[in-house]
């Protein structure tokens, strides 16, 4: 597939960092999960580039966008998202969020409803108990763990990215998020991600109850679900009950459940059913 356009663009009083597979479709801004990067998407940019404009952002703090010493909360990325769209002259995109970038999503959606066309939330923005939180957090453990740790080469990084059970099969798009998130420091090569700013923004997505903003969503919303567990069955970021409340309490919403997928598959593997979803809702 054709490499993305990568450009600056503006936020809230910092620089962003997009990238853009050109489309002659609906504009796509797709927001990424909470230690990820604008690469993530590369996937599905494959599927639905021919058809549509996507675009994705490196979230503040990840990637190659500003990193601020503090201000990483949904509502920064929510005025992020807004300057992003102000900045492009877009006056209704759809939404498309992965993890933390679902619960960007929606309360965006929620905020600012003139500005949406459709919501889509990939395995995430749902309310969870504050048990099944513990239990998700402990399922992407993993991946904060890699934040910080100095690896001797590129090599040994994506050594150990290769071995996580999650992660399987390895592919090319996982080659790409990965290798996009290195840099080079004293002693060999880390993640570009402060962990720091992690813990700020896990401590206030932990303030955020996101089934406040259901019924203000106007933008007709699809749900992708994955029915999959990180480390144990019931690790899943979107609880079958759960996702069933969003639905009932979501207008124009419903949702549909990807067998076999889980958080990370769900977006880094090649999945039909998950990319005709997309299509027919976007063309409908």
């Amino acid at each position: 597939m054709n490499e993305p356009i990568m450009k600056k663009v503006k936020g809230d009083g910092i620089k962003i960092q997009l990238a853009v597979w050109e489309g002659k479709g609906k504009p796509i801004l797709c927001i990424h999960g909470i230690t990820a990067n604008c690469r993530s998407w590369d996937c599905l940019a494959a599927a639905l580039a021919d058809r549509h404009q996507i675009m994705s952002m490196d979230l503040r703090g990840r990637g190659f966008s500003d990193k601020p010493p503090t201000g990483y909360s949904i509502d920064h990325h929510c005025q992020d998202i807004l300057a992003v769209l102000d900045d492009l002259h877009i006056e209704q995109a759809v939404l498309m969020g992965h993890s933390l970038g679902a619960f960007i999503s929606l309360v965006f959606a929620a905020r600012y409803p003139e500005r949406m066309d459709r919501l889509i939330l990939v395995d995430g923005g749902g309310k969870l108990s504050e048990q099944h939180r513990i239990k998700v957090f402990a399922g992407i453990k993993p991946a904060l763990d890699r934040l910080g740790q100095v690896f001797s080469s590129p090599e040994e990084y994506l050594g150990v990215m290769k071995q996580a059970p999650y992660l399987q099969p390895w592919n090319s798009y996982l080659e790409i998020y990965c290798r996009y998130e290195i840099e080079e420091v004293e002693g060999g090569v880390r993640t570009n991600i402060d962990p720091k700013h992690i813990e700020e923004e896990s401590i206030n997505l932990g303030k955020v109850d996101s089934s406040q903003y259901y019924s203000q969503i106007k933008a007709p919303t699809l749900i992708l679900r994955a029915t999959k567990g990180l480390i144990a069955q019931d690790d899943i970021l979107l609880p079958e009950d759960v996702v069933e409340e969003m639905v009932q309490n979501i207008p124009n919403s419903h949702y549909l459940n990807l067998g076999g997928a889980n958080h990370y598959s769900i977006l880094f593997q090649p999945n039909p059913a998950r990319d005709q979803a997309i299509l027919g809702f976007l063309e409908n």
